[in-house]
């Protein structure tokens, strides 16, 4: 009589087990091995990483951009109205209903982090069609773009911002 071996034995073991087990263990059994398929990779990889260092780069400059006519909106009242115009487009902009309320200039501000947003992602691809962007670089812009983009909102370093919005 043949021997099975010690892992072919553990795998019959294995599968006897997953049949007696109840309906959320076999599920919760498959959900355990189920990135496992992701991990085979695709047959046609990008031959560069510059898309999506161009992506998520410019997500984070999007951000950056907005606190910077945030601070722009703050200090200069005439910059305040264009940029309220800009997001007019925007339903809510300018809302006469009380009930409801209104987005005001943050619509603008939506809008250029938007145009913001899409001319840094299509500069940056183009400038980097087909480079490989190392993952050190492009975590360095994108945290870079996020914690300046945060701490232009805080308060204490800048205390020419109001706490709260003003009309």
């Amino acid at each position: 009589m043949k021997q099975n071996s010690p892992q072919k034995t553990q795998n019959l073991i294995d599968e006897d087990r997953t049949v007696d087990l109840p309906i959320y263990s076999q599920i919760w059994q498959w959900l355990k091995h189920f990135p496992s398929g992701l991990a085979v990779g695709s047959k046609n990889p990008p031959h560069s990483s510059a898309s999506a260092a161009a992506a998520l780069i410019s997500a984070s400059f999007g951000c950056f951009y907005m606190m910077v006519n945030q601070h722009l909106t703050v200090l200069f009242k005439s910059w305040d109205e264009f940029v309220w115009m800009l997001g007019s487009w925007i339903p809510g902009s300018h809302n006469a209903n009380k009930l409801f309320g209104e987005i005001g200039p943050y619509s603008g501000k939506e809008t250029l982090l938007l145009f913001g947003w899409l001319c840094s992602w299509f500069w940056l691809h183009n400038l980097w069609k087909r480079k490989n962007i190392h993952f050190s670089f492009m975590f360095f812009w994108m945290a870079f773009f996020l914690v300046a983009a945060t701490l232009m909102n805080w308060h204490p370093l800048f205390p020419y911002m109001p706490l709260m919005p003003t009309k």
